[in-house]
C-alpha cells in the first residue's frame, strides 16, 4: 500500500508542495529534487509508520534535505536563515487558499516578465501540472532537448533573479497576464488532445482560467478565455467513439453536447466582447460560439467563421490561425479556394493537420493521387494513436475507392 499512498500524495498535492519549497527556498531545481528526496524517504519509512498528516511530513523532510544540499554546498550562510524565517508560514498553511491558490501563485511567478514567453509556459506546465519535458515538447513542435534546455535556464533565472512566489500586486498583473492565459490554455489543450482525453485537467484549465478571471474582472481576455474553454469542453464526450476513435465536428452528435456549459461560455462571452476589445481568445471564443449555435455542419455560418478567422490572423497571426483560416474559407467558398490558402502556409511542414488538411481538399477537387500522398505524410506525422487510426482509415477508403 506504501507506493500507491505516496503516488497518490504527491499526484494530488504535488503543486502545492512545489509551491511552498520554492517560497522558501528561492530555487525550482532544489525543490523539485528535495520534494523527490522526500518522496523517496517515504517509500522506505512510511511501510512502518504512516504519518497523520502525509502533506506535512513531506514538506518536511524536503525541507531538511534542501537545508542538507545547502550546507553541503557551503551555501548555509547566506540562504539558511531566508528558510528558517518563512518556514513557519508554510507550517501554519493548512488549506491552499491561502493566498487565493497555491497553483495560482506557481502560474504567476512561472509567468515573471523576466523569463521569456516560452519558458514561461513551458515551466508552468511542467511545475503546476506536472506534465514531462517530452509531452511539453510535443505541444509546442520542438526537439525535447530544446525544451528541457528552456526549462533549466528558466528555473535558475527565477533563482538568480530570487524571483518570490507570491502572487504580484495589482498594478503588476496585466504584465504577466498573456503568459498566464497561455498556459491555462495549453494545459486544458494538453489534456482536450490526449491520447485518452483527460478531463482532469481540462477541469483544472477551466478552474484556473475562472480564478484569473475572478482576480482580473476588467480583463475581457481573460472573461474570453473561460469562454472558449467551455465552449471547447461541451464537445467533449462527442469528439471520440467509444473505443477511442477521433470523430469529426462534422459527424458529432450534438444532441449530447453540454448545454450548461455552452450558455455560460456564450454568457461570458458577450460580457467579455463589451469591452470592445476584441483579443485572440475572445475571437476564438466567437468561433466556437458560432459551431454551438448550429444544428449541423449545414446551417454552419461558415462566412462569418472566415471572418472571425481573418480577424484572428490580424491581431494574432500564425500558420496554425491560418489553416484554420483556409478550412473555413473551403467551407463557406469551396475547396480549391481553401486550397490555395494551405498552399501558401509555411513553417509548420511537420505539423499533421496541415497536411491531412490538404489531403481532405485535394480529394474533395477529384484528385485522388495527391490525396493519398498527403494523408501518407500526416499518417507519418501524427503522434496520436486515434489520430493515426483516423488517417489509416481515411487513407485505406481513398485507396478503395
Amino acid at each position: 500500500m506504501t507506493a500507491p499512498l505516496v503516488e497518490r500524495v504527491y499526484r494530488e498535492h504535488r503543486a502545492r508542495m512545489l509551491a511552498a519549497l520554492v517560497r522558501v527556498l528561492g530555487d525550482f531545481e532544489l525543490a523539485e529534487d528535495s520534494l523527490q528526496d522526500a518522496c523517496a524517504t517515504a517509500l522506505r519509512r512510511w511501510p512502518d509508520t504512516v504519518p497523520d498528516d502525509p502533506v506535512a511530513w513531506l514538506l518536511t523532510v524536503a525541507r531538511n534535505r534542501a537545508l542538507d544540499r545547502l550546507r553541503r554546498a557551503k551555501l548555509v550562510r547566506e540562504r539558511e536563515p531566508v528558510a528558517e524565517a518563512t518556514m513557519t508560514d508554510f507550517e501554519a498553511e493548512s488549506s491552499l487558499a491561502e493566498v487565493g491558490d497555491e497553483r495560482l501563485s506557481l502560474i504567476f511567478t512561472c509567468c515573471h516578465p523576466a523569463l521569456a514567453m516560452e519558458a514561461r509556459v513551458a515551466l508552468t506546465l511542467q511545475a503546476v501540472v506536472g506534465l514531462t519535458a517530452g509531452q511539453i515538447a510535443r505541444a509546442f513542435l520542438v526537439a525535447e532537448a530544446t525544451l528541457a534546455q528552456r526549462l533549466v535556464r528558466a528555473k535558475r533565472k527565477i533563482r538568480d533573479a530570487r524571483i518570490s512566489l507570491d502572487v504580484p500586486a495589482d498594478h503588476l498583473l496585466p504584465e504577466r497576464l498573456a503568459g498566464v492565459l497561455a498556459v491555462v490554455y495549453l494545459i486544458f489543450t494538453q489534456g482536450y488532445t490526449a491520447e485518452h482525453d483527460d478531463a482532469g485537467l481540462r477541469r483544472e484549465a477551466i478552474r484556473l482560467g475562472k480564478l484569473v478571471a475572478t482576480l482580473m474582472p476588467d480583463e475581457p481576455e481573460a472573461t474570453g478565455l473561460v469562454a472558449l474553454l467551455l465552449l471547447h469542453d461541451s464537445r467533449s464526450v462527442t469528439r471520440h467513439t467509444a473505443d477511442g476513435d477521433v470523430v469529426l465536428l462534422a459527424d458529432q452528435d450534438r444532441a449530447r453536447w453540454n448545454r450548461a456549459e455552452i450558455a455560460e461560455g456564450v454568457r461570458l462571452l458577450d460580457r467579455a466582447l463589451r469591452h470592445g476589445t476584441p483579443g485572440p481568445y475572445q475571437l476564438q471564443a466567437a468561433i466556437a460560439a458560432q459551431h454551438a449555435r448550429a444544428t449541423g455542419t449545414a446551417d454552419t455560418d461558415w462566412a462569418a467563421i472566415a471572418g472571425l478567422y481573418a480577424e484572428l490572423l490580424a491581431v494574432s497571426p500564425s500558420p496554425v490561425v491560418a489553416l484554420n483560416h483556409a478550412v473555413a474559407v473551403a467551407m463557406a467558398d469551396g475547396p480549391a479556394a481553401g486550397l490555395e490558402l494551405v498552399e501558401r502556409i509555411e513553417g509548420i511542414e511537420r505539423y499533421h493537420l496541415l497536411h491531412a488538411t490538404r489531403a481532405d481538399l485535394l480529394h474533395r477537387l477529384g484528385r485522388p493521387g495527391e490525396a493519398a500522398a498527403a494523408y501518407r505524410r500526416a499518417h507519418e506525422l501524427a503522434a496520436n494513436p486515434a489520430d493515426r487510426r483516423f488517417l489509416a482509415g481515411r487513407l485505406t477508403a481513398l485507396d478503395g475507392s
